[in-house]
This record gives C-alpha cells, sequence and structure tokens, in this order.
C-alpha cells in the first residue's frame, strides 16, 4: 500500500524546534514570554499527535491478525532525498508503536515546561530552547527510519540535555552537577559510536550483497548478515543499553537524575529512558531475530539482575531523587524481559508499561521538585508528618507511589501483569524472580510514604530553620496550586485511564507489536524450517 506524504511529521519535530528558538530570541524583551511560547509549542505538538492518532483509525485493530509475511504497517510517511550519493534520506514513518511514544513525549513535554514555571529564574529563554530542542530530538527518535537520520536525532538530543544539567541542575554534597552532565554525556556519546559502528558494517554487507547503498530500515530488512550478525547485534545492544539503563550501564543514571531540575528529570525519567526500548523493539528484534534469539537469555538475565538491584538501592536511598532514579533501574528490567520474551502479549504489555511508568515517574519526579522548592532539601530523614501539613500534597503522592508499586486500577498493574504473562511459558524462573521483586518495590514506596508524610513532624522545625539560615521572616508552608496541582491530576487520570480502560493503547499498538512478533519469531522458525530440510536432503 503506498502512503501518501504528510507534513504532519516534519511538524511534530519542527514545532518544538521552533518554539525553542523562539523562547530564545525573545528572552531579552520579556522573561516570562518564553514560558508561554514552550507552553504552546508543546500542547500544539500533542494535540497534533492526537489528530493522528484520530487519522489512525485504530479502533478494533487487536482483533485483526496481520499476515506473518506483511510490510511494516506505517500509518503516515514523508521522505525527500537528504544526501542521495549515499543512500541518505530524511525519511519519516509513523505506525501505532511510535505514535504512542510521541504522544508520550507531547504530554511529557507540557508536563516539564509547566512544572518548571517559577523554578527557573535564570537564562529563561536558553532553558526553554535546551529543554524543546531536546524533545523534539526524542520525537526525531521515534519517527526516523532511515538509520542515519535515526543516528542524527539520537546524538542531537543529548546536547541539550547536557546543558540542562550543568546550567540548571543542582549541586550535592561531594559532586558537583557539571560532573553529572559530563558524566551522562561521555556515557552516552561514547555507547552512540558504537552503535554507529553497528550501523556502518550493517550498510557495508547489504551494499555488497544489492550493490546500492542505502541507510533505509526497509531495505536493510532481512540482509542476510551469516556470522557478522551477532556482533553487529551487540553493537546496537549496547547502544541501547547505556540509555535504557542495563546493568552494568547504569552508572550515570542517579548522579543526572539527582542534579538535574525537575524538567530536567521529567524529560529523562519520561521519555530519554523509553527511546532506548523503542531502539531495541524497532531496530534490534527485526534486523538481527536470530541473534537477537541467542542473546535473549544473557539479557533478561542483566534485566533480572537489574530489578533487584535497582529496587535494593531505592530501598537504601535517603536522597528523594535518587531513590527514584533507582526505581527506573528497576522497571526498565521489567522492559527488557517483555521486549526478549517476544510474545505479543509481553510486547503489549510493554508498551502499557512503558506509558504508565513515563507518567507515574515524571508525577514523582515533578513532586520530588515541588517538595524541594518549599523546603530546600530532598532528604527523606528530615521530613516527617506531612500529611497533617498538606491537604492535597499528601494524598496525591501517596496515590503516585501507590502506582509506582504496581497497585490494581493504575496502569502499572496492568503492564507488569501483561508482562509477566506474556513471558512465563517461555521464561518461567526469571518471571518467578520478577514477580518476587514486586515484593521490594512495596517496600521502597512504603518507606518513601511513610518517611515523607508520617512518622515524626519535622516539617515545621525544617521550615524555621530554612527561615533563619536565609535572614527571612516566618513563613507558613503553601500547599499546592492551581497549576501544580491540575498538572498532577491530568496525569493521574492518565494513569487510571491506562489501568481501568487500556483497550484503546492496545489496539493502537497491535499492529506494530504483531509485525515485530513475527519479524522476530517467525523469521526463526523459517531459519529452523530451512536448516531441518538441508539435513533430509543431506540424509537421503
Amino acid at each position: 500500500m503506498e502512503l501518501q506524504q504528510t507534513w504532519m511529521l516534519p511538524a511534530l519535530i519542527a514545532i518544538p524546534f521552533i518554539a525553542g528558538l523562539l523562547c530564545w530570541l525573545v528572552e531579552r524583551f520579556n522573561k516570562r514570554l518564553p514560558r508561554w511560547i514552550a507552553l504552546i509549542g508543546m500542547m500544539l505538538t500533542f494535540a497534533l499527535s492526537l489528530v493522528l492518532w484520530q487519522q489512525g483509525d485504530f479502533s478494533g485493530m487487536s482483533k485483526q491478525v496481520i499476515a506473518p509475511d506483511a510490510a511494516v504497517p506505517w500509518v503516515a510517511e514523508f521522505s525527500v532525498p537528504w544526501i542521495p550519493s549515499f543512500g541518505i534520506s530524511f525519511h519519516l514513518a509513523l505506525d501505532g508503536l511510535s505514535l504512542m511514544m510521541v504522544a508520550l513525549t507531547g504530554l511529557l513535554g507540557v508536563a516539564a515546561v509547566a512544572c518548571s514555571w517559577n523554578e527557573i529564574q535564570r537564562r529563561v529563554g536558553f532553558f526553554h530552547l535546551n529543554l524543546l530542542w531536546s524533545l523534539g530530538g526524542v520525537i526525531g527518535v521515534f519517527l526516523a527510519i532511515d538509520l542515519f537520520l535515526f543516528f542524527f536525532f539520537w546524538e542531537m538530543m543529548l546536547v541539550p540535555i547536557y546543558f540542562l544539567i550543568a546550567l540548571w541542575g543542582h549541586d550535592v554534597v561531594g559532586k558537583t552537577k557539571e560532573y553529572a552532565a559530563t558524566k551522562f554525556f561521555i556515557y552516552t556519546q561514547a555507547s552512540g559510536l558504537i552503535m554507529l559502528i553497528g550501523i556502518l558494517v550493517l550498510v557495508i554487507i547489504s551494499y555488497a550483497q544489492t550493490g546500492v547503498v542505502s541507510f533505509n530500515y526497509n531495505d536493510l530488512l532481512g540482509t542476510s548478515l551469516g556470522g557478522w550478525e551477532y556482533p553487529i547485534m551487540l553493537c546496537f545492544f549496547i547502544g541501547f543499553a547505556v540509555k535504557l539503563p542495563i546493568i552494568p550501564f547504569h552508572g550515570w543514571l542517579p548522579d543526572a537524575h539527582a542534579q538535574a531540575p525537575t524538567a530536567g528529570s521529567v524529560d529523562l525519567a519520561g521519555v530519554l529512558i523509553k527511546t532506548a526500548a523503542y531502539g531495541l523493539i524497532r531496530f534490534v528484534l527485526p534486523l538481527f531475530p536470530v541473534a537477537s534469539q541467542e542473546f535473549a537469555p544473557i539479557a533478561i538475565t542483566l534485566g533480572t539482575i537489574g530489578i533487584f538491584y535497582g529496587a535494593w538501592l531505592a530501598f537504601m536511598q535517603t536522597d528523594m531523587k535518587r531513590l527514584l532514579a533507582y526505581t527506573s533501574i528497576s522497571h526498565m528490567g521489567f522492559v527488557v524481559l517483555a521486549i526478549y520474551a517476544g510474545t505479543l502479549l509481553s510486547l503489549q504489555g510493554l508498551m502499557i508499561q512503558m506509558l504508565a511508568h513515563g507518567l507515574s515517574s515524571a508525577a514523582l519526579f515533578i513532586m520530588a521538585g515541588q517538595l524541594y522548592e518549599r523546603l530546600h532539601t530532598r532528604d527523606l530523614t528530615l521530613m516527617g508528618g506531612m500529611w497533617g501539613q498538606f491537604r492535597y500534597y499528601a494524598p496525591i503522592l501517596m496515590f503516585f507511589c501507590a502506582a509506582l508499586l504496581g497497585i490494581p486500577g493504575t496502569g502499572n498493574f496492568i503492564g507488569e501483569f501483561m508482562i509477566l504473562f506474556g513471558s512465563f511459558a517461555q521464561y518461567p524462573v526469571f518471571v518467578v524472580f520478577a514477580t518476587f521483586s514486586l515484593v521490594l518495590a512495596g517496600l521502597y514506596s512504603l518507606i518513601l510514604i511513610h518517611r515523607a508524610l508520617f512518622g515524626e513532624n519535622n516539617i515545621a522545625a525544617l521550615v524555621e530553620r530554612e527561615t533563619k539560615s536565609h535572614g527571612l521572616p516566618a513563613r507558613r508552608l503553601k500547599d499546592l496550586g492551581k497549576r501544580e496541582l491540575s498538572l498532577l491530576l491530568m496525569l493521574a487520570a492518565g494513569l487510571v485511564w491506562l489501568g481501568l480502560y487500556p483497550q484503546p493503547f492496545l489496539d493502537t499498538s497491535s499492529h506494530a507489536m504483531q509485525w515485530i512478533n513475527n519479524a522476530y519469531i517467525y523469521s526463526q522458525v523459517t531459519q529452523v524450517d530451512a536448516s531441518q530440510l538441508l539435513d533430509v536432503m543431506e540424509a537421503r
């Protein structure tokens, strides 16, 4: 089926870039204007993703089965030549999987701008330039299907995040924000270069077979790689494993999260680590199915270690943001299990899990930022007794902590249940271990709730000490304002929708996940059939 060119796809990338540039330019005239431009820009991006969702007409698609040899089920496409002599084009395409990820990016982009409304007071225009350009780069990653263009966006989104952490981050004892930003940049840059080697080797082998240089995803699918498949797959895997992050490539994440501004943490936890999961699903499984199947036990072992390691370290933290950072490592272990199990049920569960984790972790990082604005500390040992101090903040924090541990009625429960159920037939031992880890998730969530909201009331003493040390008059703690409350309720509504009625999201991603499941499983079946046929012929 020939798809009609649509300008909506480049517009999804262009709007954040143009809005970010405008924020920077108007800063000298008005300090408040960049905030409004950034907010309108991200709202337009989110609205455009909803228009594409409406046009895609995905309802009931989970009841349709696509053939094992069907083409990639793109619903929109845009392609113009870029560097024709090297077979590089500006080629964007959208299916149900990338649409869900783009919509999540748009929504969390609105949240990131809204939550930093009062937090950022200096270089406001340049801050929003970096925030919006990083989000534009993320959307580019989700849409690009030319591998050179994909790599361009993959590397481009790192630079604005470096500046977000280095210029507007928080210093913690013993570590500066510049240290955290540099560590993040070196980790992700080095892994990106390893992935680039894999891309180039893949293109060279494809050229040797076809005589045509092409970075196009559709052209590279089905390339016969022989003995090269495993090493090329490893190059791609390392590139994505660092960003996800999978143990032992996780070293950058706790520092980057803890020292980033609130909007940077929302960006990192909500959408940046999802680009790596997306890369594994979109590129590693379909391009290298046999090598991926061989590698699956190793990847799932690393993921399972990450589930326990992340949960245990989260349990040991006293800094609220570091605790939340380690929970991301734990939850991404479930993502690895779902990807390499490769069943349709686990992949569909992964879709819900990524959306739910994006909403719940973003909300908790926003709440950590709101608390820091009021108390000037994130140390849980200094908190306590907030239940009586705040009317709205305390119950909302309790809801999002419950959502993070996967309580029924939220999207996290649906996602985790589908992943465990879909992976059990192939990897029962790993699923049993992963299920036990949910107990640890309950522990760190309950400890966060208890330390912050209940226990001895330290809040009044903490506020008094803060005001005296800054020479300020005595003040009363402010509860959540209308802007903060509406932002958190929007994210909570999304989680409840995912938990109670996930069918529209499952319908949307169904064809894309069916195709990936076929590309991963069916190619192995055909290879096994071919080898069995060869054995029969030799026997005769």
